[in-house]
Order: structure tokens, then sequence, then C-alpha cells
């Protein structure tokens, strides 16, 4: 059997390692996160969470996707921890055992509203009627 070149994705998900490191980087960052004084004022008052880190094949890069904890747009808190990435990425440093400390970029986590969005169509009352007419046949 063929064995794959080191760091090639051929469609696949990512390797154990990947999600190792990913998960290692989102606890360190959500303690960094709390334990900081960040002085961006689109943080202040906002709790962040951090529902997922994604790392690219060789570690050097990793995405965090995050949210507030309550009323909050993930976009600004997304756009805000961008500007302190640097910052951040020092804390990091300290914190964790990786050969490199990575880039860290950070996405708006819109999963909750998607998955919220999908409860409220199935909620709706032309979904239930339908639903209910499939469960007669």
């Amino acid at each position: 059997m063929k064995r794959k070149g080191k760091g090639h994705d051929h469609g696949h998900g990512p390797s154990q390692r990947q999600l190792r490191a990913a998960e290692l980087v989102r606890h360190a960052l959500v303690d960094v996160i709390t334990r900081e004084d960040l002085r961006d004022p689109d943080l202040k008052g906002v709790s962040v969470t951090i529902g997922e880190v994604r790392a690219s094949p060789d570690l050097k890069h990793m995405t965090a996707f995050v949210s507030a904890l309550g009323p909050g747009d993930p976009r600004i808190i997304a756009n805000a921890l961008t500007r302190s990435a640097g910052f951040l990425r020092g804390r990091l440093a300290r914190a964790i055992d990786l050969k490199f400390t990575p880039e860290l970029h950070f996405q708006p986590d819109v999963s909750y509203d998607e998955a919220r969005h999908i409860d409220e169509l199935l909620a709706s009352p032309e979904v239930a009627r339908d639903l209910k007419h499939e469960d007669e046949d």
C-alpha cells in the first residue's frame, strides 16, 4: 500500500496530530482570553467562547471559531481578536509546548445561529404539518 506524502490532504479530514494540537490551542486560548485583560473596546464585558480550532497540516496556522456567550456579534468579536492576535500568540507561546507557535486567525462561529434557525424551521406550522402527514403514511 502506498503512503501519502507528509502533510498532504487528499480529501480526508484532519489528522490526529492536527486534532490534538488544535484542541491544545483551543484550551490555552480560552485560558488566556479569560485571564488576560484584553483592552479592545469590542471585547469589554463580552464572554467569548471558542467552539472549535482548526489546524493547518503543518500546524503553523490555526483558525479559531469564536462567538459570544450571550449577546454579542461573532463578527465583531472575531475582528477584535484578530486585532489582538499578536498579543494572544505571545501568551499562547508560554502556555503550550509545540515546536512552533501558530499564527492565529479568528472567524465568527455562526454554527449556533444556523442550528437555532433549523430548529425554528422545524418548529414552524408548515413543517410540522408536513411531518404529521409523513407519520400517517
